[in-house]
């Protein structure tokens, strides 16, 4: 998979978990339960991938200096959590 992530594929992963997670969340959580394995595998294909996948990569550009601050990637993070944060508003406004 040659996935290039940039600060739109971020977003666009992150307006997704925030979608998505909450409608997974209700199916699969059981009050009664204190482990769910639906849970689990769900917030892991539904937050977890994605947010890898668009923000992190799987490929590495160049090699990480450790005395370097990946300024790249705390901008896509920055955009995966601020869309995350704008979309979760959004349906909050939505439904009243």
């Amino acid at each position: 998979m040659n996935i290039v992530p940039t600060p739109v594929t971020a977003a666009a992963a992150g307006v997704f978990s925030a979608i998505a997670w909450p409608i997974m969340y209700a199916r699969f959580h059981d009050p009664a339960s204190t482990f769910d394995i639906g849970l689990v595998v769900g917030t892991a294909l539904l937050v977890a991938l994605p947010a890898h996948a668009f923000v992190v990569g799987f490929k590495r550009t160049r090699p990480a200096d450790p005395r370097v601050l990946d300024t790249a990637l705390l901008k896509r993070a920055g955009a995966w959590l601020g869309a995350a944060l704008l979309a979760v508003g959004a349906t909050a406004l939505l439904r009243g």
